[in-house]
């Protein structure tokens, strides 16, 4: 579980911290910096895919030209924050009951002038710790050479296998690595065993993240049989479905919060198959009416597609949703709120969503709204701050107050709330 993310030079971030817990929200105005978290959180998938810098920067194309990874949003230029020539990431993780922390900065190369290059983008330091104890450190001496040093561990053959501008992290981890000739590693101690072990946990950490813009067009489409994984955009979802209902017991919980989310009397799940085999989403009602996929509302699809990816067999460590309330009905965004928490509360996935919607805020439960965060550019500023709405002056009392949370962000309460403690504590003010 991924406990928090420090963002240093970050796009408009100049040194920022989020808290994350199971369920996260983020709030804030338009182009205030949510979206960018969001890309902070998709460079370290691309860590975890064993991806170059790049890569993970500038799209991964495959076989084909077919596009693998989306390239990071913005410019080359724009990535790191104005002014500088280097960003941070600063991860946090509760990993099987142990406290880990990974950093990683990333800068432009430098010229034969020492003029500062847009580009290419390379490791200039990187660390793993676990507790008090650090796995591996890395620091770039010059353009050509990167040292990395761990207690009492032997890496130099490795990195015979680092590619350039790879990070160290994804370099190293075993599922990664080519096989080794067992004739080099005579001397394999059992504290590198054991590094290898705590790399490898990390990187599938970091791998085991999605990035979901469900679509309801391309939910609506049938899929082709045995294709088990929801795609980002919501591919797949009839024998995503159809799989889950297989399961007496999810079949139920389907059922069961489909009836409370829409005004249908759900009693079973169909899944017809056209004349080329492709398999079809039909929504079966008692009075022996049945809803295809082409009919359901976007609303519908969009909430199938949320259980579907939260109830499935192997779920993902940590989904990011951006605006997860779209294309539900106001009334109903309580019983999505009350969905996600139940499941995030099991311990085995981790939600992180932004949003706009004010019923949405009003009914979240006391561990959501300690990790409930505000992300705001203040006035005159290029820079964008993060700051947990529970520290807040008064905000656990006007939480419970009417209108609650909801109407703390339609009146913009919060960042006319920021931009006056923001002022005070520049100006060293405690009152």
């Amino acid at each position: 579980m991924i406990t928090s993310i420090r963002l240093k030079n970050f796009k408009n971030f100049a040194d920022e911290t989020l808290r994350v817990g199971p369920f996260t929200i983020l709030v804030g105005a338009n182009a205030s910096g949510k979206s960018n978290i969001r890309d902070a959180f998709r460079f370290l998938h691309g860590i975890g895919r064993s991806y170059t810098l790049a890569e993970i920067m500038g799209g991964k194309y495959g076989v084909g030209g077919q596009i693998e990874w989306e390239l990071i949003r913005g410019a080359a230029n724009e990535i790191i924050r104005f002014g500088h020539s280097s960003f941070s990431l600063e991860v946090g993780m509760n990993l099987n009951e142990t406290e880990f922390r990974y950093s990683i900065e990333v800068g432009y190369s430098i010229g034969a002038e020492n003029e500062i290059l847009p580009g290419p983008f390379q490791v200039t330091k990187e660390k793993l710790e676990e507790g008090s104890r650090t796995i591996y450190s890395a620091i770039r001496e010059d353009n050509e050479s990167l040292r990395i040093m761990g207690a009492k561990l032997k890496f130099e053959k490795v990195f015979l296998k680092l590619e350039e501008e790879q990070p160290v992290l994804s370099a190293l981890a075993p599922h990664f690595l080519e096989p080794l000739d067992t004739a080099e590693w005579t001397d394999i101690s059992p504290a590198l065993v054991d590094a290898f072990e705590i790399l490898d946990l990390v990187t599938k950490e970091f791998a085991r993240m999605r990035f979901l813009e469900l679509s309801p067009e391309r939910m609506r489409e049938p899929s082709f049989p045995g294709a088990a994984m929801l795609g980002d955009d919501g591919e797949n979802l009839p024998t995503v479905l159809q799989k889950l209902c297989a399961d007496t017991e999810k079949k139920k919980i389907l059922a069961s919060w489909l009836q409370e989310l829409t005004p249908m009397d759900v009693e079973e799940f169909k899944f017809p198959r056209d004349p080329s085999g492709r398999v079809h989403l039909q929504i079966c009602e008692r009075k022996v009416r049945k809803v295809s996929a082409y009919s359901a509302s976007d609303g519908t699809l969009r909430f199938l597609g949320l259980l579907a990816v939260l109830l499935g067999d192997n779920p993902n460590s940590l989904y990011f949703f951006e605006e997860i309330d779209t294309g539900i009905h106001p009334a109903r965004q309580r019983l999505l709120l009350e969905m996600i928490e139940k499941q995030v509360a099991k311990g085995n996935v981790q939600v992180v969503t932004t949003t706009h919607a004010p019923d949405l805020l009003t009914f979240v439960n006391d561990s959501t709204f300690e990790n409930m965060s505000v992300v705001c550019r203040l006035e005159d500023s290029q820079d964008a701050i993060i700051r947990r709405i529970a520290e807040l002056p008064n905000a656990r009392k006007l939480r419970t107050s009417q209108g609650g949370l909801g109407r703390l962000l339609t009146s913009r309460w919060m960042e006319t709330t920021l931009a006056f403690t923001e002022d005070y504590d520049e100006a060293g003010d405690d009152s």
